[in-house]
């Protein structure tokens, strides 16, 4: 598959199949993972690869972060435990972190670069026939979920990338042409 095609054909997959990925397709995906470009070749990436236990523990920590939107407990406590059940249920589940540094120059870089490791997560997935979900959000501060993934205090997580064979094709979204957002400075 060429790269134009894997881009095109990358897409948000939210239901997976039960077939579970082999360590050989991860460790595939982590390989092609650490080829994006970084600054200075610091390498500041750290991948998390989450086993049942560990995603159920991570989907119980975000479960509880959208309870705290519930008023009735009862009906809370079943939302946190039907999302730890649903990432436990995930075919994998691969956490991108990365090491911190009071040095806000490389921070950005460091992010930048774990960033492009994530889309070649993704598109590597693509040519190996899986689909992924890339996730951001204030979740990855949460100690619960940090615990989950048993992160160190020096790292901070930046994605958590699901991955699986897609349950049913997702259709491309409308996009606006690059030509919307480009400006020639002569």
């Amino acid at each position: 598959m060429h790269t134009s095609d894997a881009i095109k054909a990358r897409r948000s997959v939210k239901r997976f199949t039960e077939r579970a990925v082999t360590r050989a397709e991860i460790e595939t995906l982590l390989e092609h993972a650490t080829l994006a470009p970084n600054h200075k070749l610091n390498q500041p990436w750290r991948f998390y690869v989450l086993g049942p236990d560990a995603r159920y523990a991570y989907g119980l920590a975000l479960g509880a972060r959208k309870a705290k939107k519930i008023e009735d407990p009862a009906a809370g406590a079943k939302l946190r435990e039907t999302v730890g059940v649903e990432h436990r249920a995930l075919p994998a589940m691969i956490a991108v972190a990365v090491v911190n540094t009071d040095n806000a120059e490389q921070r950005e870089e460091d992010y930048a670069a774990a960033m492009m490791a994530v889309q070649n997560i993704s598109l590597t997935a693509v040519t190996l026939g899986l689909g992924s979900h890339i996730k951001t959000g204030a979740i990855m501060n949460e100690p619960a979920a940090r615990a989950a993934v048993g992160l160190p205090d020096d790292q901070r997580i930046v994605a958590v990338v699901n991955v699986g064979t897609p349950a049913e094709a997702v259709p491309a979204k409308k996009r606006d042409p690059a030509a919307a957002f480009t400006t020639w400075v002569p």
